[in-house]
């Protein structure tokens, strides 16, 4: 293990106050990119998320997150 616990492993889909979804790296100020739909910036978020081996966390409106795709670096230890 690293010791690395900063959210620089993970990208994030959220909602963008003045409308559209945008894509973020953890703990970024500025989006990766902006998208008029949802599913539009979860496609391209699980591309960016597949290509750098981080956590895809998809938020709902409200902030929460609703969904997550894992692209390496899972904690969790399932053999199978």
């Amino acid at each position: 293990m690293s010791g690395k616990s900063s959210g620089t492993a993970t990208h994030h889909v959220v909602h963008n106050q003045s409308g559209g979804w945008d894509v973020k790296r953890g703990g970024a100020e500025r989006a990766t990119g902006h998208f008029d739909t949802k599913q539009s910036a979860i496609d391209r978020g699980r591309e960016v998320s597949r290509n750098q081996g981080t956590e895809l966390k998809i938020h709902n409106r409200d902030g929460k997150i609703g969904g997550s795709d894992s692209h390496g670096h899972d904690p969790r230890n399932i053999k199978g």
